[in-house]
């Protein structure tokens, strides 16, 4: 087996379970993307399965110190934490436009205008400290009759923002077409519509049989491009089982797609 993570912490607590295995297991410390990289000809030959499972762990949700959860008394929401730009830096020093951006391209929130200048003023005040601070200047009211609030859709745009989570996912998508890997489950677990709709169009294309131009009236490439097939139509998502055992799983999506070429 070979893993991959950002999280220091996270690299050694698996080193530390998966100890009895020895060298049947390598795990490196950095993204999904660079370690196709890393991996010799020869591994990637004989990769056979490729699990992502995007976003971030409980034991970074649950440390107060790292910053991600609503009532944190710190602002960071760094998965690597030698990285140098964190929430803090995106809240207190990113402009309006800036914020607006990321609230509505990452947190797909209607008002991002309003919410940046809100935030904005509130720093005028005096530097916003923590996410427990930043959740309160922000409300944690319902959006659109959503059981999700304002500030969960608002922390997530800037936990997206500060991990570049979007581009890794591309790049990974990216990484696996050009790797040469055939024969090979590729399974990723997302957690919101974004790296959900980023999955699912990959999948989609990679199972298109031709890469003709859409203005294209006639197929011209002999419609034999697909590199394999979409096994879950629909996403596997978690039991009512799982869900009363763990909560998070909730919003776990994972969808499957089988490289045959």
């Amino acid at each position: 087996m070979i893993a991959c993570d950002k999280d220091d912490e996270a690299i050694n607590f698996s080193k530390n379970r998966l100890s009895e295995f020895g060298d049947r297991v390598k795990i490196y410390k950095t993204n999904f993307a660079n370690l196709l990289k890393i991996l010799s000809p020869d591994e990637l030959k004989n990769v056979r399965a490729i699990l992502a499972d995007i976003g971030l762990s409980s034991l970074q949700i649950d440390k107060n110190e790292r910053g991600f959860s609503l009532n944190s008394d710190y602002l960071d929401m760094r998965m690597d934490t030698s990285a140098k730009l964190n929430a803090y830096e995106v809240v207190n020093h990113y402009g309006k436009d800036e914020l607006a951006r990321i609230f509505y391209e990452y947190g797909e929130i209607k008002q991002a205008k309003f919410l940046a200048e809100k935030i904005i003023n509130a720093r005028l005040q005096t530097p916003i400290k923590s996410a427990k601070q930043l959740s309160q200047i922000i409300g944690t009211k319902s959006v659109n009759q959503r059981s999700i609030s304002l500030a969960t859709l608002a922390f997530q745009a800037i936990r997206i923002e500060v991990n570049h989570e979007l581009d890794e996912l591309k790049n990974l998508l990216e990484g696996i077409e050009n790797s040469g890997i055939k024969d090979c489950l590729v399974c990723i677990i997302s957690f919101h519509s974004l790296e959900d709709r980023i999955v699912k169009n990959t999948f989609k294309k990679w199972a298109n049989p031709c890469i003709c131009p859409p203005q294209i009236l006639r197929c011209q490439c002999g419609a034999c491009n697909a590199k394999g097939e979409i096994i879950t139509k629909k996403p596997i998502v978690a039991s009512d089982d799982e869900i009363k055992q763990n909560s998070r799983s909730k919003c776990a999506k994972m969808r499957i797609f089988r490289i045959e070429k």
